[in-house]
């Protein structure tokens, strides 16, 4: 049985590092109201956290570009989720009436086990929103943010671990949810206004839910 029912949305935002996730979930949550959790920032967050038992195994991880083991990320999302829940139905925020809620989970699960785990105890995965691009593209872009991000995986070595894991370990959850009909790639490659109305138009079919099958958005 899982912690959430059938008025929370989940939506997984999948894609490479670099693949303008954290722009486009900004977007989305203007324009519908949600709450983006992302996972990578909930750990960054609790590395740095005082008296966190989890602080020096985060650290490692992200210095090595290995994943964080599953129970912690998991746990951190389904706290983050509560929290919001509560706080936006106390404001009374458009779509968070009576135990509602929407989120944008940024970068999780980047495993197959982490996907299986979250949806049988967390909340089942209501879609999959997959931003694609070429490798070059999200190299460049991740080396333009390392001159400012002050984030100690945004550089060349780290990047390149990264791609390998990602191609490695995520590419596979996307793939599975692709044969459940669950996934809308858009080609994140273009700019960020063309991105953010590709990606609008998939949530606005979601909400309605029209999404009976994988959409493709080039």
């Amino acid at each position: 049985m899982t912690e959430f029912g059938d008025g929370i949305v989940v939506i997984y935002v999948l894609g490479g590092p670099g693949a303008g996730k954290g722009t486009q979930c900004a977007q989305l949550v203007k324009d519908f109201g949600f709450s983006h959790l992302s996972a990578g920032d909930l750990l960054r967050d609790e590395q740095h956290r005082e008296g966190s038992e989890f602080s020096q195994l985060i650290q490692d991880c992200i210095k090595n570009g290995q994943i964080v083991p599953m129970q912690v990320t998991i746990k951190l999302l389904e706290n983050a989720m509560k929290a919001a829940i509560e706080k936006k139905g106390v404001e009374g925020v458009e779509g968070w009436e009576s135990g509602r809620g929407r989120f944008l989970i940024d970068g999780f699960p980047r495993k197959m086990d982490q996907a299986l785990e979250f949806d049988r105890t967390v909340r089942e995965a209501t879609a999959v929103l997959f931003f694609s691009t070429t490798e070059e593209v999200m190299l460049k872009r991740l080396l333009e943010r390392g001159k400012t991000s002050g984030r100690e995986d945004d550089n060349e070595e780290s990047i390149k671990k990264r791609f390998k894991t990602y191609l490695d370990t995520t590419m596979p959850v996307i793939d599975y949810y692709r044969e459940k009909g669950k996934v809308a790639e858009v080609d994140s490659s273009a700019s960020v206004e063309e991105v953010h109305a590709k990606a609008s138009q998939v949530v606005n079919q979601i909400f309605r839910g029209e999404m009976s099958d994988n959409i493709k958005l080039d």
